[in-house]
C-alpha cells in the first residue's frame, strides 16, 4: 500500500446525495483515518445493480464498478441514497472489500427514527460518519473488532450502531495507523 502522502480517498455520490452528506463522510474520514479526501463528481445511479423484486440494489456489483479504474493510490467510497443489499442479507448499511480498493455506503436506513419518525438530522450524520468510517477501514484491512464500543463493531441493527463510539479503541487506532504508514 502507498504511503499516506499518495494514498487518496475518493468520496463519490452515487445519483442523487445531498452535499451536506458528501461533505460529513469526507470530513470524517480525513479527520479519523488520516487520508486525504477528494468529492468526485457525481456517478449516476447503479441501475445495473437494483433488484426489482426487492427494490434494493446488490452491493457487489456497485463495488465492483468502484473498484474498476481506480489507481493504486486511490480509494472510492460511493455513497448511495437507496436502499443496499446483499443477496444473502436483507439488508446493509455499508459493504466494502477488505484489503480492497471500494467501499458504498446506504443513506437509507440511517434515516430511520423512532416510532416511524425520521431522525434528526444529528443523528443521520452521525450515523454516516460512523458507517463510512467503519467501511473505509474495511478497505484499509481491518477486521470487526470484539470490543463492544469500537467503530469496527460489528452492527446488525440500528440500535447496535447508534451505541457505537465515533471512534476506534487503542488496538484498531493502532492497525489503522500502521495500514496508512506502510
Amino acid at each position: 500500500m502507498a504511503g499516506a502522502e499518495r494514498l487518496r480517498v475518493e468520496v463519490i455520490p452515487l445519483g442523487p446525495v445531498d452535499e451536506v452528506s458528501v461533505s460529513v463522510v469526507a470530513a470524517n474520514i480525513q479527520t479519523f483515518i488520516g487520508l486525504a479526501v477528494d468529492v468526485a463528481p457525481p456517478w449516476p445511479e447503479p441501475a445495473y445493480a437494483l433488484i426489482p423484486v426487492r427494490g434494493q440494489y446488490n452491493a457487489l456489483p456497485i463495488l465492483k464498478a468502484l473498484s474498476e479504474g481506480a489507481g493504486t493510490d486511490i480509494r472510492r467510497l460511493g455513497l448511495l441514497a437507496g436502499d443496499l443489499c446483499l443477496p444473502i442479507l436483507t439488508h446493509v448499511f455499508g459493504e466494502a472489500q477488505v484489503n480492497g480498493r471500494a467501499a458504498v455506503v446506504s443513506l437509507r436506513r440511517l434515516k430511520q427514527g423512532r416510532n416511524g419518525q425520521r431522525a434528526p438530522t444529528h443523528l443521520l450524520l452521525e450515523r454516516l460518519a460512523k458507517v463510512a468510517v467503519h467501511e473505509m477501514s474495511h478497505v484499509l484491512g481491518l477486521k470487526h473488532c470484539r470490543s463492544p464500543r469500537c467503530l469496527m463493531s460489528f452492527s446488525l441493527g440500528i440500535e447496535q450502531l447508534d451505541a457505537l463510539s465515533l471512534r476506534f479503541c487503542p488496538d484498531c487506532e493502532r492497525l489503522i495507523a500502521r495500514r496508512i504508514l506502510r
